[in-house]
């Protein structure tokens, strides 16, 4: 994969209970952000669980997403790239909504739900008038050199802060050592 890192944001996979239509955005806007240049805040409190925003852009295939950003210089990772399946790309660069400009917190207040291809940030506990907009993007890529790390540094301020965008690794499982056979403890050497 190129520097074109792939949003994939922990979610939450739904039947569309709420309504799939473009709805307005006017409890919404951009502003300069603490966080990392452009930023989503509220206009006015958005309760737990309401709606926000739709994530839109361009459809594309991974193979388009590659190549649209592979000439990109090593320092410059930020994209608008959303994987929503199986080669399918949403790119918020191109015709994207608000929702491009939401940033990353380790201790998110919204979170994201696809349905049906589409994908919408819902909010996961109230929100002041006039508080960031963010949520956890989970970050997925294939990093060759350590030292890459550093584009995807966390500057979130939370104090849940993980220091990287990136999703945490698995830890492996816990090793367990194989239990001796009672016998084996009380054998005497010869």
């Amino acid at each position: 994969m190129t520097n074109a890192s792939l949003a994939t944001a922990k979610s939450r996979t739904k039947s569309p209970s709420k309504s799939a239509a473009p709805f307005a955005v006017d409890h919404i806007q951009r502003k300069r952000s603490r966080i990392h240049g452009a930023g989503v805040f509220a206009r006015r409190p958005i309760a737990k669980g309401t709606r926000i925003v739709e994530y839109t852009g361009e459809h594309i295939s991974q193979a388009e997403a590659d190549r649209r950003y592979e000439d990109r210089a090593d320092d410059d990772s930020h994209t608008f790239l959303f994987e929503v399946g199986k080669n399918l790309v949403i790119d918020g660069g191109v015709g994207g909504s608000l929702a491009r400009f939401i940033n990353h917190s380790c201790d998110g207040n919204c979170e994201i739900t696809i349905e049906h291809r589409r994908i919408y940030i819902d909010s996961i506990r109230a929100i002041r008038e006039g508080e960031e907009l963010t949520y956890d993007y989970w970050l997925v890529c294939d990093l060759d050199d350590p030292s890459e790390l550093e584009v995807y540094a966390c500057h979130c301020g939370s104090p849940n802060c993980r220091g990287s965008m990136l999703a945490p690794k698995p830890e492996p499982p816990p090793r367990r050592s194989r239990p001796r056979p009672e016998n084996a403890a009380g054998r005497a050497r010869r």
